[in-house]
């Protein structure tokens, strides 16, 4: 008897797992430490209470595209919600990527912008970006020049926190319009930077941009993201998604969520605030870090600290410290994340840091 033997550019391929420790303090998956509104809490739980379970979800998720459309100020024709925005990418390479495609990234940046790729049988392209985690014009256009269909602009960058400028994406998006490129802006923590890349979105543009509620609306237990995009790209993603691929609970929790804008961003300012109180204390430490546009800071030590990215990982994680370790990942040999969490659980990483290093 014979085994049905698994894809062979799959038999290779490690999943993207992220560590799950029992531990005090939790900040290595970029989650928000504070919870949603109670209101949000109550008022989901009233509308679940109305849900014909026998029923199957609205199939084109109207009343949370309407939502989230008018949340940002567009057609919701151009909006494409789905299971996390991770569902979203998967959407958009099943769709633009697959056999005899490509997709370029940027290394380092988020792991699974190839990962998807690869499970798409998309071929990744990779630039580099510099020493400062920015991606400059040549490197750009060296990539576009294997005409890959889709580019991954990952901004703020994950793990690196980079914000790319407003220049910059509206250049990158220019150059991949004149080769028919689709770019794909991940803002998956855009609510932590200044800017955002949805205003650039228009019909007769080749750009999407993808967001979640994971981070700022404190809501990754429900997994649910969306894409901002021209209509026919929406259009075009929608023939790959199965049928009644969002369920009915997730739809209302969206929807719900958009009640409370303010509080959502309430919780951003206090973690915007939070990061910078930790990046002036860092400063005092032997350790390197990179400027963030997220709700997290790549740093790592110095020589003479005499701790690699491993030593100073367990070290934490001795402490019930758990932050995520990215030495292995492409050009972060020694370098931790770590995410912003609640003042009391920072302050306990700082003065937890601090003794290690000391």
């Amino acid at each position: 008897m014979q085994s049905p033997r698994i894809r062979d550019d799959l038999s290779l391929l490690e999943g993207y797992h992220s560590p799950q420790v029992d531990v005090q303090i939790r900040l290595n998956t970029n989650e928000s430490p504070i919870p949603p509104p109670q209101q949000w809490v109550e008022d989901l739980s009233e509308e679940i209470k109305k849900v014909e379970w026998n029923r199957y979800p609205d199939r084109l998720t109207n009343q949370l595209c309407n939502d989230i459309a008018e949340f940002h100020g567009v057609d919701p024709n151009m909006v494409f919600a789905a299971n996390g925005s991770n569902e979203v990418i998967q959407s958009l390479l099943l769709t633009y990527g697959g056999f005899g495609r490509k997709a370029s990234v940027f290394e380092p940046t988020y792991a699974l912008h190839s990962h998807i790729s690869a499970i798409t049988g998309t071929e990744v392209i990779v630039g580099e970006c510099n020493e400062d985690f920015a991606i400059e014009s040549q490197t750009l256009q060296k990539v576009l020049e294997k005409r890959p269909n889709v580019l991954f602009l990952c901004s703020p960058n994950n793990p690196t926190g980079t914000v790319a400028s407003r220049e910059f994406v509206e250049s990158a998006a220019t150059q991949c319009a004149a080769v028919g490129t689709l770019l794909i802006v991940d803002e998956a923590y855009g609510e932590f930077s200044d800017w955002s890349a949805v205003d650039l979105v228009r019909e007769g543009s080749q750009i999407a941009v993808t967001k979640t509620f994971s981070k700022t609306w404190s809501m990754a237990g429900i997994r649910l993201g969306y894409m901002i995009a021209p209509q026919v790209v929406v259009e075009n993603v929608r023939t790959v998604v199965l049928p009644y691929h969002l369920d009915s609970v997730k739809q209302v929790a969206g929807s719900l969520a958009l009640r409370h804008i303010s509080d959502m961003r309430s919780r951003v300012e206090l973690l915007v605030q939070e990061r910078q109180r930790m990046a002036k204390k860092l400063l005092e430490l032997p350790v390197q870090q990179w400027p963030s546009g997220a709700n997290f800071i790549l740093f790592r030590s110095v020589d003479n600290a005499q701790k690699t990215g491993e030593d100073l990982w367990e070290a934490l994680l001795d402490r019930s410290i758990l932050v995520r370790n990215c030495s292995s990942w492409p050009k972060l040999e020694g370098c931790l994340r770590v995410t912003i969490g609640t003042p009391e659980e920072n302050d306990s990483f700082l003065a937890h840091l601090e003794a290690i290093l000391g």
